[in-house]
């Protein structure tokens, strides 16, 4: 039933708009965030909750904002999305949308003043992206944004500084793993990649952090088993977007890269020095946005 015959919308209409079965990357996200601002002691802080449900909300809200101002564009590329196809109005999506993002907004304040001002960065840039990432040669380097700025706004939840050197490597890191993932999901109507080498500013995070301490004091069993998977993870993305064999490799392979993102999570979480639950907690992340994607599209 559509919402055009007064009907609400299924549960799975919301569900598919908001991706939720990406939640668990952005989960890993504010972990590593939080970790980074206040250390490993911060996992256990009242104030985590907080904020991973805070982000959730933003996330959730830009994936409601994409559609919403996408539905003229889908309806031509991806006529099946729940707005074109009459499933739920533009009109619902965009109100559900604004209010979560203000929900994420209050939610983050509760947090401290630091947190609140990262917070409306986030939003800001959210909403830059969700009205001009088509046709901008510098959407992926948005989205990464969005990314770095979780990463910013739950270590200033958490107390941290917003020029911590390692918060910066971190941040930078994100940035490049998300635009990476961004630059084939923008081709992903077409189901092809014209080109595969944007493709290799997902080695960045790898060689950020596997090389630079490899020069120091060498590399920790938890920082190369997280480089490990990832490193794993992006190849066989790439693999899939080298060969398109099938209708739909780039798609999955945009959903693969996606879920990677806990994984270099995990990455930055071993940096800091965190323990081996913390960085199954980011592999497990891996894997149940894996399975959950199964059931609700990542993309």
């Amino acid at each position: 039933m559509t919402s055009l015959t007064g009907k609400l919308p299924s549960l799975g209409v919301y569900l598919r708009l908001g991706r939720v079965s990406n939640l668990p990357t952005v989960w890993t996200n504010v972990l590593a965030g939080v970790i980074l601002g206040g250390g490993s002691a911060a996992a256990a802080s009242p104030t985590l909750p907080i904020v991973i449900l805070a982000v959730s909300a933003c996330y959730v809200a830009g994936m409601y904002l994409n559609d919403a101002f996408d539905q003229a564009i889908d309806a031509r590329e991806r006529p099946e999305r729940p707005i074109p196809a009459g499933e739920i109005s533009a009109m619902r999506v965009f109100s559900i949308g604004f209010a979560l993002l203000a929900l994420g907004l209050g939610g983050l304040a509760l947090c401290g003043s630091a947190a609140a001002l990262a917070g409306c960065a986030l939003a800001g840039t959210i909403l830059v992206y969700d009205i001009w990432h088509k046709g901008n040669p510098a959407s992926p380097l948005v989205m990464g944004a969005c990314r770095a700025l979780v990463y910013v706004a739950a270590a200033a939840a958490a107390g941290g500084s917003p020029t911590s050197p390692a918060l910066g490597l971190a941040a930078f890191a994100i940035l490049a793993h998300v635009a990476g993932l961004t630059y084939a999901a923008r081709q992903e109507s077409l189901d092809r990649i014209e080109r595969l080498w944007p493709l290799a500013i997902l080695a960045l995070p790898i060689l950020l952090y596997g090389l630079a301490p490899a020069r120091q004091s060498g590399l920790d069993a938890g920082s190369v088993a997280m480089l490990a998977a990832l490193a794993l993870a992006n190849a066989a993305a790439v693999r899939l977007l080298a060969r398109r064999a099938e209708r739909g490799d780039v798609p999955k392979a945009v959903a693969q890269l996606i879920a990677a993102t806990s994984l270099l999570d995990g990455v930055v979480i071993a940096a800091a020095g965190a323990g081996w639950p913390l960085l199954a907690a980011c592999a497990c992340a891996y894997a149940g946005t894996r399975l959950l994607q199964r059931a609700i599209a990542g993309t």
